[in-house]
């Protein structure tokens, strides 16, 4: 218990730590796109610096949320901050949709209306953002796929780095061919392609707020492999969710013969083979549907 408690709180300081440089490489780079895109006349380029800045609001979101994460539970908040994991990833998701409907108008606007673009410009800033980003990529990877908030901090370097490609794709195309329409097209496909690749990050924190089961346990097979146990006569109000994106919770009932036995393999079970750690196991009697004995377990993080 006390190890997975120090692997916890080391996690997150490692968390805080590579959110904290890639907040100082994405405003040093977003300083540079903005001052090039104005003196660049691209809306590409600018579009790009504005995502940069609202990516450095959601990793600054993103470090405080680890942070948060890392207090201890009170009596009033028993579940500890865990869920404001899922909170950040679910407002960084949807501000990175604002963003992008913005982008997109102004985009459609430009179409109908072109402006002329130092292509050479725009082409030297976004290979200087293309190196940029895919720095920040490197520094994140590592912890991207530990919860739902570092993945979101990830998929907005990840939106950044195809908007570089994207602006750098366009840059050149003037540069080469004088066509500055190619400028609100990029532009548009960026958008589009942020918000198309952010849904399923927000579909994921939506069903943890619901209290969906989640996808890596089966339910079925946790129900079969509690009702196979010797003495178990019974499982019912069986529920699973998720109290945050790396967090399982479960609850169930058991009608069994003998309580402690059962309680004990129960236990055993769920913890050796389905890596669920917050259990409320209730043991109940087959004659009177009475409960016998309950436990709660929790293993704190």
């Amino acid at each position: 218990m006390g190890h997975r408690c120090h692997v916890s709180h080391t996690k997150s300081k490692q968390h805080s730590r590579t959110l904290l440089y890639a907040i100082c490489i994405a405003a040093f780079f977003m300083c540079a796109e903005l001052v090039g895109g104005i003196f660049a006349k691209s809306l590409a380029l600018i579009s790009d610096a504005l995502h940069i800045f609202a990516d450095v609001g959601t990793l600054a979101l993103s470090l405080f949320i680890a942070q948060l994460t890392q207090k201890p539970t009170t009596p009033q908040i028993s579940y500890g901050f865990k869920r404001a994991e899922v909170l950040g990833a679910l407002i960084s998701t949807m501000l990175l949709w604002a963003l992008c409907g913005v982008l997109a108008f102004k985009a459609l606007e430009r179409l109908f209306h072109p402006e002329e673009v130092q292509g050479s410009l725009v082409l030297i800033i976004a290979t200087i953002g293309l190196f940029a980003n895919i720095f920040m990529m490197k520094v994140l990877h590592p912890s991207h796929q530990d919860n739902l908030n570092m993945r979101a901090a990830y998929l907005h370097v990840i939106g950044d780095l195809l908007g570089s490609f994207g602006v750098l794709l366009s840059g050149g195309i003037i540069w080469l061919t004088g066509w500055n329409i190619v400028d609100p097209i990029v532009s548009l496909l960026f958008s589009l392609g942020i918000i198309y690749s952010s849904i399923k990050i927000a579909w994921k924190s939506i069903c943890i707020l619901m209290e969906f089961s989640p996808p890596n346990l089966d339910i079925e097979a946790i129900e079969q492999a509690l009702a196979s146990l010797p003495g178990v006569e019974e499982v019912h109000d069986l529920h699973v969710w998720s109290i945050a994106s790396d967090h399982p919770a479960l609850s169930v009932h058991l009608v069994a013969k003998d309580s402690a036995s059962s309680l004990t393999m129960a236990y055993k079970i769920l913890q050796e083979t389905f890596d669920i750690h917050h259990l409320t196991i209730q043991i109940e009697d087959q004659m009177h549907f009475k409960p016998k004995y309950c436990y709660n377990y929790q293993q704190k993080n």
